[in-house]
């Protein structure tokens, strides 16, 4: 895979020593020299106030519009407390690849690492096996060890509220979903859209169709064009890029995006987005590395905790809605509202979840199974 090594050292005055390019003032931009060939990038000031080097291995690049430029505002953030940081971008989702580029930031002295794909589990999960003086975080999975936590957002909240503002506009009551990968994360989410359209639009169907990669822009756009061509007249999605939102602007329909807001990509079609603001979880990790409080853990949580949110609505959404959205975030903060709350009902029409009954979070976790509403097949 191709890496960089570049340095950018935020001080009055940057050094460049070989192999590293640096700038000066408050910029913190990432080098794209092609000539580089170490393999971790690093940003941040040379002088750092802690102990503490994070390394961060990532799927996409940092410039994705997407899931990991959201994780990228977390590394900056943590960047921002005095903290060196390096990361490994556009890493394969194999056990070789996740070992090789963990190998990278460790070499480069980095004692606390995060890996922020689900198909990075195995190979983080090995390493700190291997490195157990090392700490070690993995984003979506549920491999623990005691050098090793788990950390994600409860997104699906976010997702029910825009399903909300999606079931408010539509007017065929047919709305597309472009989604990465059949396992729980993206199925529980799906469902969740899909009860939040339900919760203002009884009659609204949802269609899923699976590109079985989390980052392609080619292929996400390909699968939203075949949503698109069927009469979806919005395009929601759990993928990395913009380029189902872009389809669906081309097509004269309407978007929600996920993990950033996106409204530049699509301004004439975007309504909102289901956000994750990874700073979050990163700040509050690196304080506990850093005042030796640090233990492994499974940290999952929502609009409670700001770890998720729904991007402000755009003036293309339909009249009511801010309101709408703004009684379900209240109730699910509150307690009052759980959007995977019985009756729940499968695609068959088979109960799952009786009256009244709120799953757990266990169970919403481990999700297979689309809800009543849901038109698609999850891929084995």
């Amino acid at each position: 895979m191709k890496k960089k090594l570049i340095a950018i050292l935020l001080a009055a005055t940057c050094a460049l020593t070989a192999g590293l390019t640096g700038c000066s003032g408050n910029a913190a931009t990432s080098g794209t020299d092609e000539s580089k060939t170490s393999d971790a990038q690093s940003t941040g000031d040379s002088t750092a106030k802690s102990d503490v080097v994070a390394g961060f291995v990532y799927i996409g690049k940092i410039n994705d519009g997407g899931y990991t430029q959201a994780h990228d505002a977390g590394r900056l953030a943590v960047e921002a407390m005095g903290v060196k940081t390096f990361y490994v971008e556009d890493v394969p989702e194999t056990v070789a690849d996740t070992k090789e580029a963990i190998q990278t930031l460790i070499d480069e002295g980095c004692n606390l690492i995060y890996t922020n794909s689900f198909g990075f589990m195995e190979g983080t999960d090995q390493m700190a096996k291997e490195h157990p003086n090392i700490k070690f975080a993995h984003c979506s999975g549920y491999m623990r060890e005691d050098n090793m936590s788990t950390y994600f957002g409860k997104v699906y909240q976010a997702r029910y509220l825009a399903g909300i503002v999606a079931g408010m506009k539509t007017q065929k009551n047919y709305i597309g979903y472009v989604a990465a990968k059949g396992i729980p994360e993206v199925i529980r989410g799906i469902n969740a859209f899909t009860l939040g359209v339900q919760s203002v639009n009884p009659d609204a169907k949802v269609e899923v169709v699976f590109t079985d990669t989390w980052y392609d822009p080619t292929v996400e756009k390909q699968a939203a064009l075949e949503l698109l061509n069927k009469g979806v007249d919005i395009i929601a999605q759990h993928q990395d890029t913009t380029a189902p939102q872009v389809a669906a602007e081309e097509k004269g329909a309407y978007c929600i995006g996920y993990n950033f807001p996106t409204s530049d990509a699509a301004p004439k079609a975007y309504l909102t987005a289901a956000c994750f603001d990874w700073k979050t979880f990163y700040t509050d990790d690196v304080k506990k590395a850093m005042d030796g409080t640090w233990t492994s853990r499974a940290y999952w949580e929502g609009l409670a905790a700001n770890m998720t949110y729904l991007d402000k609505l755009t003036d293309l959404c339909a009249e009511g809605t801010q309101e709408k959205v703004d009684a379900a975030k209240k109730a699910i903060i509150d307690g009052t509202l759980e959007p995977f709350t019985g009756p729940l009902y499968d695609q068959e029409g088979n109960k799952k979840v009786e009256d009244g009954v709120k799953m757990t979070d266990d169970e919403i976790w481990n999700m297979n199974w689309f809800v009543k509403g849901v038109t698609g097949t999850i891929p084995a």
